[in-house]
């Protein structure tokens, strides 16, 4: 039976989706710049630097080509996106990433009306809720399972007793949103801003696109791809000819 992948989970839960909010632009010129400012005698801003795609050939040619490894320069342009639709668990791995990342995540603390909504039925749990999506599955560690619709529904199910417990304690006792969030399940879904350079971008695929990763980060990584070949086209043609799904590690 052929496994669930993370290209499969992207056409069956439409919730997940990763946005570009905003990119420092020309990024390959300004990695040019970078590097070029190591070998000059001058201040670089007295150069004019070659087109986007010139720069790009440069970048990929002087600096990483032939594991050069000369990455530092690519610490300067910065990529801004926005996650929405992902598992907690997601999140809880994205964020163990911390040179050259950051993030504003979507706190428990203050966004409960969503999960009295679903105990109201104005959502429905999945709207709030991951729950994996009916399929065969594997894992690195060896595990193969059939995940049927019965085991999905039931989780759902867990997952809107557990709203409605929510809210009865928010209610009955007028308890608090960070005391009465312990009801929730992990699966819940977890919205978050993050922002990279370009090197730390390139290294966060090292970890979290390799093929054994958990299909879910996968999924986030197939959903980030083409935003980062469209910022930076030739240093991303380099990266995914040499690099994506190999777990090799930029230093």
């Amino acid at each position: 039976m052929k496994p669930v992948k993370s290209k499969d989970l992207l056409e069956m839960d439409k919730n997940l989706k990763v946005v570009k909010l905003g990119a420092i632009p020309n990024p390959q010129q300004i990695v040019w710049y970078a590097g070029k400012q190591d070998y000059s005698e001058y201040p670089i801003h007295t150069k004019t630097p070659p087109d986007e795609e010139k720069a790009g050939k440069w970048v990929v040619e002087q600096l990483l080509a032939n594991d050069r490894g000369h990455y530092g320069p690519l610490e300067h342009p910065g990529l801004i996106l926005n996650v929405s639709g992902y598992v907690h668990n997601v999140m809880v791995q994205a964020r163990t990433h911390r040179v050259g990342v950051s993030f504003d995540v979507q706190s428990q603390r203050y966004t409960g009306k969503r999960v009295l909504k679903v105990a109201e039925g104005e959502l429905s749990p999945e709207d709030v809720f991951y729950v994996r999506p009916a399929g065969f599955y594997t894992n690195r560690k060896g595990k193969k399972y059939d995940w049927t619709e019965e085991n999905r529904q039931r989780k759902l199910g867990l997952a809107l007793a557990a709203c409605k417990e929510y809210a009865n304690d928010y209610h009955e006792i007028g308890a608090s949103e960070e005391h009465i969030r312990d009801y929730l399940p992990q699966g819940i879904r977890q919205d978050f801003v993050v922002s990279f350079n370009l090197r730390s971008v390139l290294h966060f695929l090292d970890l979290r696109s390799k093929l054994d990763a958990q299909i879910e980060i996968q999924a986030l990584c197939e959903q980030m791809c083409p935003i980062i070949k469209e910022w930076a086209p030739e240093v991303w043609d380099y990266y995914e000819t040499k690099r994506l799904h190999r777990a090799k590690l930029s230093p």
